[in-house]
């Protein structure tokens, strides 16, 4: 019988894609003009994440001539705000506000870009998570390809550090599982999409697609801001900067909420993507390869998957602890699949402190 092997080689074939899209992947970014844009950073803001400080400080402390940062939080009182107030102090030279905002957007974080989109002054604006820790030339970097008016958005990957054994795997998952899906899509030419890591876009262009107004009822943010830029007829690009994010010290029970809420939304924001992607889940259709007495189909698929995955990781990625984890990603393969399969029934999420229903175009309920 032949059909058990059939998974497993499209699972293989998959994985030669992120092989083939590693070895295309661009490591050094266009020139910066020698006079950049003046940007403004604006940074929603729900709490103290990990390393919450020394990811605001590494914006601070660009090495770019001319920007901004705006904080928004949903409540006065946000333990947060005192990091933020202290980096005022480090940096007295640099405009930093603190901005509370009350909003009655379905998306409260896209109620905060808003109103901090109300309050930047410069042309550039861009958008990233609080947790995001950056190099000196970051600003630099993920600005220079808007030099070229073809492009409309500039994101970026990134790496998870983490400090539990539940945060590491899912911090595996994003190194080996979902960077590569990115790295494929980009491949195919699947090239719509920004990830919340960064995004990086002209304000006119952002008035062009009706604001963040327009996308304030939608869960997936990044996703929907990233297809209505490329919707104006530009290109959503990838800057070479890596970013890192931190997990924490994340349970079982947190990550297991945590990447259901992520898989739901991609579920309800490219369901035909999400359905796919389940051929991709090369170490279950391995194990079925190899019940079925197609040792070398097994073998051989498992072994595209980790040098696919090692590669994205620890090469494309520069992340460490790839290279020496590399033997739990079966493991992790097997995790994520109860993820997905957790995905495709229900429409409830865990965001933070709320619980959030979802509806099957993408919207909040």
């Amino acid at each position: 019988m032949i059909w058990p092997a059939i998974p497993a080689a499209a699972a293989a074939a998959y994985y030669l894609l992120a092989i083939a899209a590693c070895a295309r992947w661009k490591r050094s970014s266009p020139r910066s003009p020698n006079a950049p844009p003046p940007v403004s950073i604006l940074k929603p803001v729900h709490g103290r994440d990990p390393r919450f400080w020394e990811a605001i400080f590494s914006h601070a402390a660009q090495e770019y001539p001319e920007f901004e940062i705006l904080f928004g939080f949903n409540t006065a009182d946000d333990p947060a705000r005192e990091e933020v107030e202290r980096l005022r102090r480090e940096f007295p030279r640099l405009r930093i506000e603190a901005v509370p905002v009350e909003t009655a957007a379905p998306n409260a974080k896209v109620g905060v870009l808003i109103e901090l989109t109300r309050r930047a002054r410069y042309p550039v604006l861009l958008v990233n998570d609080s947790d995001i820790v950056v190099d000196p030339g970051y600003l630099r970097a993920v600005t220079a390809p808007l030099a070229d008016p073809a492009v409309g958005m500039v994101t970026c990957l990134y790496r998870a550090a983490s400090s539990s054994v539940a945060s590491a795997m899912e911090a595996l998952g994003i190194a080996t599982e979902f960077a590569p899906s990115v790295l494929v899509a980009r491949l195919l030419g699947v090239a719509e999409f920004a990830l919340g890591s960064t995004m990086v876009f002209r304000a006119e262009d952002l008035r062009r697609i009706g604001g963040f107004e327009a996308i304030a009822n939608f869960i997936a943010d990044d996703y929907q801001l990233g297809l209505r830029i490329a919707g104006l007829g530009l290109r959503v690009e990838f800057a070479p900067q890596v970013v890192e994010t931190d997990l924490g010290a994340g349970s079982w029970g947190a990550t297991w909420r945590h990447q259901l809420r992520w898989s739901r939304t991609i579920r309800v924001s490219r369901p035909a993507g999400y359905y796919g992607y389940v051929v991709t889940h090369a170490t279950l259709w391995s194990l079925v390869a190899l019940v079925g007495g197609h040792w070398g189909i097994a073998l051989g698929t498992m072994a595209v998957r980790l040098a696919a995955g090692v590669w994205t990781g620890a090469g494309i990625l520069r992340d460490s602890r790839v290279a020496r984890r590399w033997w739990w990603i079966p493991l992790r393969d097997m995790l994520g699949f109860a993820v997905w399969l957790g995905g495709v029934f229900g429409n409830t999420v865990q965001w933070r402190d709320r619980r959030l229903v979802l509806r099957s175009d993408g919207r909040i309920g």
